[in-house]
């Protein structure tokens, strides 16, 4: 007898719905995981935990091989260890109240979206022990650990060390780097740049970098906007991110331009334009690739 069955996969799938509704940011995994244990009394299968990895509770890869459904299906998407619930998956959260419900119909399109993909020579079948399925956890796990210390890494710097990384990066982008603010009040402007060598041509790129928490609220883009010019684009670089409203206000804006960068979005360019980052550049932020079996698109 299967010590865990379908409604109870969907019991726990539907927790995670639970954590995630009122954060359209979404949550780290881990962070999802651990707050499992808070909804739900674990049974001691649950608990437990496989040969295969005898430090890691047995609930975590139950939920992560399930959640392979929840992605396939559009109602949730991961990026970097951060599960993020979609409109979908709200909708279909109220559509299926019913638990064994609601993850069969993740499973049905989940195996829908199996049918329409073409097939591999000796691909082996739907099972969850796959190794496709197994390709998916292992990934998503080292992908989670890796942005984790990542993070951790950017996080902890000095802010003006971090500065000094967002001008490496602009360099590398072509931009020329004309002023950086030395230790000491900025003025609200701690990086200046141009598209050309002399700054003879607009527009001129002014950049405040924040590396704190919390997140830069809509107080504090305006704060920054207030010293953009007309001919100015803003660049706010924030570690912690934008709350909700400040990204809406952005967004609104018809005569100031602006472009707000969290950490996930400055590494992605990073990453991008990395060939093109200088040896001084690489020794800040020293990286170094690892490669893992794909996991199936």
């Amino acid at each position: 007898m299967a010590e865990i069955n379908r409604r109870r996969t969907g019991e726990l799938l539907r927790i995670i719905f639970e954590l995630l509704w009122d954060k359209p940011e979404g949550m780290q995994a881990k962070n999802i995981l651990e707050a499992i244990v808070q909804k739900t009394t674990l049974s001691a299968y649950e608990q437990g935990s496989y040969s295969s990895s005898p430090d890691t509770p047995r609930y975590h890869k139950i939920v992560r091989f399930a959640t392979i459904d929840l992605v396939k299906a559009g109602w949730l998407i991961k990026t970097k260890g951060r599960w993020i619930l979609t409109e979908e998956g709200r909708t279909a959260y109220r559509k299926h109240n019913d638990p064994e419900d609601f993850y069969r119909e993740a499973v049905r399109l989940y195996q829908e979206w199996k049918r329409g993909r073409p097939k591999e020579k000796g691909e082996e079948g739907d099972s969850i022990d796959g190794k496709a399925e197994k390709a998916v956890i292992t990934f998503e796990e080292a992908e989670e650990k890796a942005w984790e210390q990542v993070r951790d890494f950017l996080q902890s710097m000095n802010p003006y060390e971090f500065q000094e990384l967002v001008a490496d990066l602009l360099r590398a982008m072509d931009y020329h780097v004309s002023w950086i603010s030395p230790p000491g009040k900025d003025k609200g402007v701690d990086i200046i740049a141009n598209t050309d060598p002399l700054g003879t041509r607009n527009p001129r790129i002014k950049v405040q970098v924040k590396r704190r928490d919390p997140s830069t609220n809509v107080e504090g883009l305006r704060a920054f906007m207030s010293v953009l010019g007309a001919d100015d684009v803003g660049l706010f670089v924030s570690t912690s991110g934008f709350t909700s409203e400040a990204l809406d206000e952005a967004r609104s804006q018809e005569r100031r331009k602006v472009t707000l960068l969290d950490l996930e979005h400055f590494f992605e360019l990073w990453i991008e334009h990395y060939d093109k980052l200088t040896q001084d550049a690489h020794q800040r932020f020293p990286l170094k690739p690892i490669y893992f079996l794909a996991p199936e698109d």
